[in-house]
């Protein structure tokens, strides 16, 4: 089996697909493992390091025989020329809404797996993508306000005087924000946070911030078994966005980490309640990408909007490349564990896998993922 770990072609990726240990142990699964020149100088893994752990250095064209191809970002309409029909390529595909790019593949005859389509079960936690790189654009986002915030973030007691304490305020309890929480407190700062899910109340407690939201009957009921958040009413709705508005006007740094697959990502900071902060007041955007959290953020940009920064830099994750690709390694490694026999050392495609079926967007020459499946041409009959 060859396998094959390509230099991103897109622009403003810097991770690569493969780690020395990651090589280890596809070598280990049989896999002759070929590593594209340069594809690690971005992530700090030098060609070497990959030579090193047994894999060989060649060109872009080696893709064209290749069983296996593990990439960051899914192939472009050049790549996918190159590629072998039954060719197997793993990524993280960004399917919504790019219903053109979905067809070119299956059109190139690749089996295409999206990483980020993984479902959330126990046997799968060590391949989950959105997991691993949203843990580091959560810390990542800290870092870049911390940069931009021309302030201090923990209380100092000096003899000129005390220094406070900087307020951050994340919104959104998922992992992203969780981690945005425990590294805001690392650095010293007060943290609040906020999530629609009652269920946030007590992680983001347990890891030394305040939880602010409005804590009525309505809001203790508002998760389904599943672990979902329920749709608010309007009332709740207008009550939480009214606390919200007066909290961001005490806070020093605001974190939004609301992103929905598929979806604009929701508006939770408008222009009012930027104008209502204090100057010199940063505010990171981890939704740009979708539309952005907070009204007026600019894609990979420092926003200079009212007293305030808006940070809206894309691909966080790729900001520490060197951190993120090994991460993004493991989960590669881990699920194409799981494609392979281990007794006949082959490759081995079955959709009726779990994992395999809730990730597989292409194969054999159709979008097979039901989500992504184009709608069947109606079927034309005689008029009368």
């Amino acid at each position: 089996m060859k396998l094959f770990v390509p230099k991103e072609r897109e622009a403003g990726e810097p991770r690569v697909a493969a780690s020395p240990d990651s090589i280890k142990k596809l070598k280990a699964l049989g896999f002759d493992v070929v590593v594209e020149s340069g594809a690690g100088n971005l992530s700090r893994i030098p060609d070497d390091a990959f030579t090193a752990a047994g894999a060989s250095i060649g060109s872009a064209s080696d893709a064209a025989d290749a069983d296996l191809i593990l990439k960051v970002r899914r192939p472009g309409a050049d790549e996918l020329a190159g590629y072998r029909k039954g060719a197997v390529v793993v990524a993280v595909m960004d399917p919504y809404g790019n219903e053109g790019a979905l067809s070119a593949m299956a059109d190139a005859g690749v089996t295409a797996f999206a990483m980020e389509l993984m479902p959330r079960i126990t046997r799968a936690q060590v391949m989950d993508v959105l997991s691993s790189q949203a843990n580091l654009a959560g810390y990542q986002a800290v870092i870049d306000a911390a940069a931009v915030y021309d302030r201090a973030f923990p209380m100092m007691m000096t003899a000129a005087g005390t220094v406070p304490a900087a307020r951050v305020f994340v919104m959104g309890a998922g992992v992203a924000g969780l981690q945005a929480i425990a590294t805001a407190r690392r650095l010293g700062a007060v943290v609040t946070a906020t999530d629609v899910r009652p269920a946030a109340k007590e992680q983001v407690e347990s890891l030394g911030a305040k939880f602010i939201a409005v804590e009525d009957d309505e809001f203790k009921a508002a998760e389904t078994a599943g672990g979902y958040a329920k749709q608010m009413s309007a009332d709740y709705q207008k009550k939480q966005a009214e606390l919200t508005a007066s909290h961001i006007a005490k806070q020093d740094i605001v974190i939004t980490t609301a992103l929905i697959p598929g979806r604009p990502a929701p508006r939770l900071v408008s222009r009012a309640m930027i104008d209502t902060m204090k100057p010199g007041s940063v505010l990171v955007d981890l939704a740009v990408e979708r539309g952005g959290n907070v009204e007026g953020a600019v894609a990979d940009t420092v926003a200079d909007i009212g007293p305030a920064r808006v940070i809206g830099y894309l691909n966080v994750p790729g900001r520490i490349a060197a951190t993120a690709s090994l991460l993004y390694a493991r989960n590669l490694s881990a699920f194409v564990e799981t494609m392979v026999d281990k007794e006949t050392k082959a490759l081995r495609i079955d959709l009726g896998d779990e994992l395999q079926k809730a990730t597989a967007l292409t194969h054999a020459g159709a979008v097979v993922h039901p989500q992504f499946k184009p709608a069947e041409a109606a079927v034309s009959g005689e008029v009368a």
